[in-house]
């Protein structure tokens, strides 16, 4: 059975809570919008609700920023997704993508209730990693220079960790 997920900005300002059957932080993201957006150690978009399940109280509306995406030619596009934040305190609190808009990515940092310490994780977009950053491989830990080809359901699911 799905948990619920409670989280809030660092001002109070934004509370949300949202059902998730992939409760675990397993994912490191190392590329510069997750490091310069979210700064939640590398934990950011790793974490996986059902959007329909989604309830934001607070004083303060969420704001949302859509990144600009190189596209390696010099060409930058917009990101579908959207990172929702607090506009008062400036806290990333979760990603929702129209893509998938049965979906939401709350950012674990942003969590307040108690979560799952993951029996491995993955190192994602370490083509991008800053030289100053020094990541700490654990022995089963996965490495990709940028995405993974399992997803959050997938992983969860390999560890008998997705709750129906």
């Amino acid at each position: 059975m799905p948990i619920t997920l409670k989280g809030s900005c660092r001002c109070g300002g934004v509370s949300f809570s949202v059902e998730s059957s992939g409760p675990v932080p397993y994912q490191l993201c190392y590329c510069s919008i997750c490091r310069k957006t979210a700064g939640g150690g590398g934990y950011a978009i790793n974490l996986i609700g059902d959007s329909r399940t989604l309830k934001v109280s607070g004083a303060a509306k969420p704001a949302i920023y859509r990144a600009e995406i190189d596209d390696g030619s010099g060409r930058c596009e917009l990101s579908s997704a959207e990172r929702n934040f607090c506009p008062r305190c400036g806290s990333a609190l979760w990603l929702y993508d129209p893509n998938w808009p049965d979906l939401v990515h709350p950012f674990a940092s942003a969590i307040d209730s108690k979560l799952p310490r993951a029996p491995e994780r993955t190192h994602l977009m370490l083509r991008f990693k800053p030289s100053w950053v020094e990541p700490d491989f654990g022995p089963n830990d996965r490495r990709h220079d940028i995405y993974p080809e399992e997803s959050i359901e997938e992983w969860h699911r390999r560890h008998g960790l997705w709750l129906e």
